[in-house]
């Protein structure tokens, strides 16, 4: 069925109301993060009598790779935490709670403070991104075509938010202090929790409690929470008080391969004891094929935050009319470009649906790699060039910047979409963690490939560049192939709620 199911909630730009909440709450959280994100590799790599760590690129690479992973990484847990035990709401209300609370800790000038608050805003995060991306589809009726348009404009605040990082904390850290940036980071995100707390009534019912099966009781679940909250404590404040060492690239490698192997089991256990009948396994093998895809995508997009960060910042001619620009300003870049081409996505989609032309969403994807392929083959002549005269232009950081953020486009908002569409009504939570697990996994393969780039300095980037593209097109074709024999269904939520009703009669 075509055809847009009739609501009566066109509150904002003809979608619920409830998006205005979740629009800011990101927004704000975005601003927050990427302001921080902005700064990271910068601050650790400069030298103490500047304000920073004094690590070596390698090293901060690594613990970039490491934070990256972990931010994401505790998505799954946290849709858990959301599924069993506080339902979506209320998880983003703590998750937004902790993330202020760790970023205000990172503008403490101390090194044990950046460490701690790398850790708050990991386990913050990890509770409000899978929750607040679920909601979303929560204020949608199945079936309805609004659905991909919502989750475009949702990524719209995700981009006037890190927009506004970029600039203010970006400028901040670089030009006033680098704790100046992160406490910027701070205040932002504190206007994101008290607008939230203040509108979240707008949300109704979507995400308000656990979905839990028929007689199925929270308080085991809790017991587990409580737990692993404990199990974290004790690790975080042992390693405060130097009881173990580790090193960061050894740390980075020990993630991926855990990252690896959690999404492996996890999909195991969804095929052979999730009791999920034939369409349900097949949005699985969907959401498995996605999968794929948005790790070589991400893996290849997070070299902004880490080796092309440093490329702008050391190898980059960032003078205009004698006035020094701080690199961040640089990342500004991709988020302008979606918030000026999201608004064609959106109504693109929507168009090609209503002509039954609508790409697959495994087409789109390999849409999104295909650009990103691009993006780094032009990056290859501005490494090319700054190994011959020292500094390039900041046209080709912003050319590759647009190539990636088309690719984007393609890419993320659709599978953040496609997500909510394909879950198994008991797993929306969980299966967003897994997607946002995807990214997890992604960032500590970018922190591994953003090492390698600067083991032999600059001329180690056009090798990696080069292997980058040859994946990101292989993974395409495959994305291409594979849509032919695997397909997907919206109706679960129907299959879910007779499950439902055939339980509680038994």
């Amino acid at each position: 069925m075509n055809e847009i199911l009739k609501s009566d909630d066109t509150y904002f730009l003809g979608h619920p109301k409830g998006l205005v909440t979740l629009f800011l709450t990101e927004m704000w959280e975005r601003m927050s993060f990427y302001g921080m994100r902005g700064l990271l590799v910068l601050f650790m790599t400069r030298e103490v009598l500047e304000g920073g760590l004094n690590l070596d690129p390698v090293t901060a690479m690594a613990i970039y790779g490491v934070y990256g992973a972990s931010v994401y990484f505790l998505c799954v847990p946290g849709g858990w935490v959301a599924d069993k035990i506080f339902g979506a709401q209320k998880t983003v209300l703590y998750g937004a709670i902790i993330i202020t609370l760790g970023h205000y800790v990172l503008a403490i000038p101390s090194e044990k403070t950046f460490f701690l608050g790398l850790v708050l805003v990991s386990v913050g995060t990890g509770l409000l991104k899978p929750n607040i991306s679920t909601i979303v589809g929560q204020l949608y009726k199945p079936g309805d075509l609004r659905i991909d348009s919502g989750y475009t404009i949702f990524y719209m605040s995700i981009n006037i938010g890190s927009m506004l990082g970029y600039l203010v904390c970006g400028y901040l850290g670089e030009k006033v202090g680098w704790h100046w940036g992160f406490g910027a980071a701070g205040l932002g995100m504190t206007f994101g929790v008290i607008q939230y707390i203040f509108t979240k009534s707008s949300l109704g019912d979507a995400g308000l409690n656990p979905t839990l099966d028929v007689g199925e009781d929270s308080s085991k679940y809790f017991s587990i929470f409580s737990i692993g909250s404990i199990a974290l404590f004790i690790a975080v404040a042992s390693a405060f008080l130097g009881l173990w060492t580790i090193d960061p690239l050894q740390l980075n490698q020990l993630i991926v391969y855990l990252i690896l192997t959690v999404a492996i089991f996890y999909f195991v256990y969804l095929y052979l004891f999730a009791k999920l009948n034939q369409a349900e396994r097949g949005n699985i093998s969907m959401l498995l094929l996605l999968f794929i895809g948005s790790v070589l995508f991400w893996a290849g997009f997070d070299q902004g935050g880490s080796s092309l960060n440093l490329f702008a910042k050391d190898y980059t001619d960032l003078f205009i009319f004698g006035w020094e620009m701080p690199a961040t300003f640089l990342q500004v870049a991709n988020p302008l470009m979606v918030v000026i081409f999201a608004p064609f996505f959106a109504a693109f989609w929507i168009n090609l649906g209503k002509r039954n032309l609508d790409l697959e969403t495994p087409q789109k994807f390999a849409l999104g790699c295909f650009l990103m392929a691009i993006g780094f083959f032009v990056m290859i002549f501005g490494v090319e060039i700054a190994l011959e005269n020292e500094k390039a232009g900041v046209k080709w950081l912003l050319l590759t910047y647009l190539f990636h953020t088309l690719g984007e486009l393609c890419l993320s908002p659709v599978g953040l979409s496609a997500t909510a569409k394909y879950s198994p009504k008991r797993y929306k939570g969980q299966m967003m963690g897994i997607w946002f697990l995807s990214s997890s996994l992604a960032a500590g393969l970018a922190g591994l490939l953003a090492s390698k780039s600067f083991e032999s300095g600059l001329s180690s980037m056009p090798d990696l560049f080069n292997q980058i593209i040859l994946a990101l097109v292989a993974v395409g074709i495959v994305l291409i192939i594979a849509n032919k024999f695997v397909k997907a269904s919206t109706n679960l939520e129907d299959i879910d709620d007779l499950r439902e009703v055939r339980e509680s009669k038994n």
